[in-house]
């Protein structure tokens, strides 16, 4: 559990409030003694999960490697504009 200063969490609230939004409990601290526990409320939503983006274009193109950059095609795409 990472723990942050009253200071801390003046000036530093979105990044300690960020954490504890992916679920990170954060315990807030007065003359280095804990006072609170911010912690992440629970919901009975589960987290979706993320697509695995990786295996699906290696299942779609193996292990093809292009010739050229997507840079390259679309600069050649576009010509002299």
């Amino acid at each position: 559990m990472k723990s942050a200063s009253i200071r801390s969490l003046k000036h530093d609230t979105n990044e300690l409030m960020e954490r504890v939004a992916l679920g990170e409990s954060v315990e807030i601290r007065r003359y280095n003694r804990p006072i609170a526990v911010l912690k992440p409320i629970e919901t009975n939503t589960k987290k979706k999960k993320r697509p695995a983006f990786r295996e699906r274009l290696h299942s779609i193109y193996g292990d093809k490697i292009l010739t050229q950059t997507a840079t390259e095609l679309l600069s050649e795409e576009r010509g002299d504009r």
